[in-house]
């Protein structure tokens, strides 16, 4: 660290003493006369030349550039003819398709269906994550008996026990709701459990030191320490709620947008199918980016490179 902080900030010449340029003159009585150079245009020609080694500036919006570059790719290929209609609608196509969806009302309804169930796996799997990770965080009886468990359920994909959750439940919603909150379940727990057993030991000691009581403990301590990842496992979580609710859509479902999807599949209808993937991918990247503007509210008090 010292090494780079003398290569960013030469050292200069102390003030009233000549720097290693400055040159002797003799003047019309022989005299030698010093003229010093000054130092400043060194140091400017240093600083216009340092290396910026962060990111750069964010843009306003940024993050919708890739998705409107794929959709103009998409546009493009299918103007020019590459794209066979057949197999993958264009997007004129789509938009007429979700027009005519939005008309009769069918788009409206699977996506209120939908948006409950995400809704209800994401409030569910992200109380039991925390409520898990809290216990195990900060109590080595609640480490030894929850810890081992929830790590070899994340070794098994929630979808995997799709079967024995059926079997259990049936192919109701509560079958679709607990297969989309065991999936945020286990990123909440996995992400808030490593921020809590991360926090540094000395705030812990300082805090008995200051003989504060556990709840001031927990609120000065344990929540600011734990809420990066907090936020890092309610991203996964909201991106697995997603994930799950696509698949539970297309397993006996009479309705959503995963319904709707699978029996476009059964007329070969792309232009639907293609909507409901759209309407996946608007929810969810319209959900991540709400959670990080609550992040960067949360966390003002952070500087890190994401700006």
């Amino acid at each position: 660290m010292t090494e780079l902080l003398s290569k960013a900030h030469p050292a200069q010449p102390a003030a009233g003493t000549a720097s290693p340029d400055a040159h002797r003159a003799q003047d019309t009585q022989g005299t030698a006369v010093s003229l010093t150079v000054p130092a400043a245009p060194a140091v400017a020609v240093a600083r216009s030349t340092r290396r910026r080694l962060g990111p750069g500036r964010s843009l306003p919006f940024g993050r919708l550039i890739g998705p409107v570059l794929v959709v103009a790719v998409w546009w493009g290929a299918s103007a020019v003819g590459y794209l066979d209609p057949r197999i993958l609608s264009g997007p004129g196509a789509v938009v007429s398709t979700a027009t005519d969806l939005i008309q009769s009302g069918r788009l409206q309804d699977n996506v209120l269906i939908s948006l409950q169930r995400a809704g209800l796996g994401l409030f569910f799997g992200v109380a039991a994550g925390v409520i898990l990770a809290v216990a195990a965080g900060l109590s080595r009886t609640g480490e030894y008996l929850l810890d081992g468990p929830l790590q070899i359920k994340r070794a098994i994909p929630s979808l995997a026990m799709l079967p024995l959750l059926i079997l259990w439940l049936g192919i109701g919603e509560q079958m679709k709701v607990t297969v989309i909150a065991l999936g945020v379940a286990v990123n909440m727990y996995i992400n808030t459990y490593s921020s809590l057993t991360g926090i540094d030991s000395r705030y812990v000691e300082l805090a008995e030191g200051l003989d504060l009581s556990r709840r001031q403990f927990i609120r000065k301590v344990v929540v600011p320490g734990s809420l990066p990842g907090f936020f890092v496992g309610l991203r996964l979580g909201v991106t697995a709620s997603w994930l799950g609710l696509i698949v539970v859509e297309q397993i006996n479902a009479t309705s959503g947008i995963g319904y709707m999807m699978f029996q476009a599949q059964q007329y070969a209808q792309s232009d639907v199918i293609i909507v409901g993937l759209v309407a996946y991918g608007i929810f969810g990247f319209a959900s991540d980016a709400a959670v990080r503007a609550v992040e960067r509210r949360a966390l003002s008090w952070r500087r890190t490179l994401a700006g």
